[in-house]
């Protein structure tokens, strides 16, 4: 990360179907960026530019949005926040939590490669890491959140059953539809991303508890975001 400071620095952030908290809490600062395909928005803050884009749900569109954050505008580091299924008893409902790595559950090629389920070439186990300098500073700013591992596919997950097997199969304590095209692409690009999650249907919970706190838990997940981001941007202008 240090190389990428610079006077002011861009960061990227992906929402994919919490955009109402977007709106929330920036309101009449938003400008909107004419850009064919996706709804994106730009905000210059005090020490940084700041270009979020609405992807919709889903591993490709994550993916794309990432590149466009990229190679479009340039960005030193891109951040995800968003929601999703709590895994186990400890995952609540407004919990607050940090990406350590990421599981993309629903991707196979073991039947003709010597790779195991979930895993990618280039990778050694299943686990795609994050950005492993974002997610100190993120703990260290923020001590209440749980590191955690993502199980991310393109699915809704909202059995508690399904919940519970992703847990034991893969140690995950997360599930949601973004996060692997997200990091896989950002490591390909070299591209900094930190993901910052909050639980919005706990390990019983399905598609009504996900209704009915999705806004509430995406705007206090973005409220710690916001704090995140000019913690560590002033951290690394210190160091740099």
């Amino acid at each position: 990360m240090e190389e990428r400071v610079k006077e002011r620095m861009k960061v990227g952030m992906i929402v994919a179907v919490e955009i109402a908290a977007v709106k929330a809490r920036y309101g009449a600062a938003l400008q909107r960026l004419e850009q064919r395909g996706f709804d994106v928005h730009f905000i210059r803050n005090a020490e940084y530019d700041l270009y979020i884009v609405n992807c919709g749900a889903g591993e490709i569109a994550a993916a794309a949005a990432a590149q466009l954050l990229i190679s479009g505008y340039g960005v030193d580091m891109i951040v995800n926040f968003g929601v999703v299924g709590g895994l186990t008893a400890e995952m609540k409902v407004a919990k607050l939590c940090a990406v350590e790595s990421v599981v993309h559950y629903d991707f196979d090629t073991s039947d003709f490669t010597p790779f195991r389920r979930a895993q990618y070439a280039g990778y050694p186990s299943e686990y795609i890491p994050t950005d492993a300098g974002l997610l100190r500073a993120a703990l260290a700013a923020e001590p209440e959140l749980k590191r955690v591992i993502c199980a991310s596919g393109d699915k809704f997950i909202a059995s508690a059953e399904r919940k519970r097997a992703l847990h034991e199969e893969y140690s995950a304590d997360i599930c949601e539809m973004e996060a692997a095209g997200i990091v896989l692409t950002c490591n390909r690009s070299g591209v900094p991303c930190l993901l910052i999650k909050a639980v919005s249907d706990a390990i019983e919970g399905g598609a009504e508890e996900f209704s009915r706190e999705v806004d509430r838990c995406a705007l206090i997940c973005l409220e710690m975001v916001d704090r995140l981001i000019a913690s560590i941007i002033r951290d690394e202008r210190c160091r740099g």
